[in-house]
């Protein structure tokens, strides 16, 4: 399973030495896993230190999640690319909502909330409060 680091290098490549060594891994053949948690990680630090816009990180996750030896753990992969793409056009989804979404839906799982904004699309929500 690769570790947000990696990914944050291979999408960056900063610093280069560490990138390549990255691209090794991820650019091969084998099957490499990552799972939700590391999306979001690799999200808020491409956001965070690295400053990109919501749109280009969306887009390099998109691209890396598309790869067809990257395996994603704990959503279904086309899931993971909805998810991704509920995040691109504005901030009314957060990356957290988005692959909370994409894990109830391969449970089959409703989600329980109090956020009005949550997406809803092929998941049963159920709004708590007034």
């Amino acid at each position: 399973m690769l570790e947000t680091s990696v990914l944050v290098r291979y999408l960056t490549d900063d610093p280069p030495d560490m990138a390549e060594v990255a691209a090794r891994i991820i650019d091969g053949d084998q099957p490499v896993w990552i799972n939700s948690l590391i999306l979001a990680e690799t999200w808020f630090t491409l956001g965070r230190p690295y400053g990109l816009a919501r749109e280009a990180i969306v887009d390099l996750l998109v691209a890396l999640v598309s790869r067809p030896n990257i395996r994603v753990l704990d959503v279904e992969k086309d899931d993971a690319l909805v998810a991704l793409m509920m995040c691109r056009p504005s901030n009314r989804v957060s990356i957290a909502d988005a692959l909370i979404w994409a894990t109830a839906r391969r449970a089959g799982a409703s989600v329980y909330t109090f956020d009005r904004r949550f997406p809803s699309d092929r998941l049963e929500v159920r709004m708590l409060g007034a």
